[in-house]
């Protein structure tokens, strides 16, 4: 699919700001939805099925961290959150909800449309029927973000997915953590290796027999992280 054929929905309030993504994101070649308040954005959603959300967190009729967590009960379109607020509690709320990225205004704009390309290929990448991943009894199946075999089933959050994909994607190979920073919380988050490890914990906690001794996730002392699987990782590049 080229970007000409991207459908974008922008979800903010401000006419001005609207107005700049509308120029921005269409002399980058996407198609434009807007929508100024989270109930018009579900209706765009539901209706344009657009291929990737731009969402402002101060909404008049609601914060959007609730509109993400209610998209995310029945779509798994890439979510980018943009917004005024810079603190670490809000960005970690909105990633947690579903989100897929934060960028924080005032925003540049070729950083915006870089976010807005890798969230695209991310959900390209997800469409193209990757094969389950083997890990002992479970199995991980990262289009789905479920981990079956386990009782009961589990499910991996947006930043439990894009750890485990990036790991995925170099399996059997060392990853160094500021990799895993850069690719799934950004390249502002180099040095932010207390939400790494408490992801990988988290991680450890659904995929391992024994979380406190690793057998698939495994750290490599001062280096990263690397994912064990039982069967090579297909299509997972």
């Amino acid at each position: 699919m080229t970007q000409a054929m991207h459908r974008v929905l922008v979800v903010e309030d401000e006419p001005d700001i609207r107005s700049v993504l509308r120029t921005l994101l269409q002399t980058a070649q996407f198609r434009v939805v807007e929508a100024e308040n989270a109930a018009r954005a579900e209706i765009e959603t539901r209706s344009h099925k657009p291929d990737l959300l731009l969402v402002d967190l101060g909404l008049p009729d609601g914060d959007g961290i609730t509109l993400i967590r209610r998209l995310r009960t029945w779509s798994p379109v890439p979510v980018i959150v943009l917004s005024a607020r810079a603190r670490e509690e809000d960005k970690v709320a909105a990633l947690e909800a579903g989100a897929d990225d934060y960028v924080t205004k005032p925003f540049g704009a070729p950083e915006l449309l870089a976010r807005v390309r890798a969230a695209l290929r991310r959900a390209a990448r997800a469409g193209e029927g990757t094969a389950p991943l083997r890990l002992g009894a479970l199995q991980v199946d990262l289009a789905r973000r479920e981990v079956r075999g386990g009782a009961p089933e589990l499910r991996l959050t947006p930043l439990e997915y894009r750890v485990l994909e990036t790991l995925a994607r170099d399996a059997g190979l060392i990853v160094r953590q500021e990799r895993l920073l850069r690719e799934v919380w950004g390249p502002g988050h180099a040095g932010d290796t207390r939400a790494l490890r408490a992801c990988i914990m988290n991680l450890r906690g659904k995929i391992e027999p024994d979380p406190h001794r690793p057998r698939f996730l495994v750290t490599e002392p001062g280096l990263g992280y690397r994912l064990r699987v039982d069967e090579p990782a297909e299509g997972g590049a």
